[in-house]
């Protein structure tokens, strides 16, 4: 019977952050932010085994979101996780 090599350290190095391109209107970045807290937010949940948006209410995300140390998402944050997880299958 074999056993599986088991390892802490990461499998690959993060990728190194880039800075926005300037220049763009406020909202694009406010929406371009709005959309990597949901993936954030989306990723951990499927990741913890909620699978459906329906068990995504607005507290479970907001729970998930003071887990993470990320600030507490708004509603339309919250109504686009559960559209990731809708439709990102």
């Amino acid at each position: 019977m074999a056993v599986a090599a088991v390892t802490t350290k990461p499998l690959h190095k993060p990728l190194q952050k880039k800075r926005l391109p300037a220049g763009r209107p406020r909202e694009w970045y406010v929406s371009h932010n709005r959309r990597l807290k949901a993936m954030r937010l989306a990723i951990a949940l499927l990741d913890s085994g909620v699978h459906q948006p329906s068990s995504a209410g607005n507290a479970r995300i907001r729970r998930t979101a003071e887990l993470l140390g990320i600030h507490p998402p708004s509603d339309t944050t919250c109504r686009m996780v559960r559209a990731l997880i809708r439709y990102g299958r």
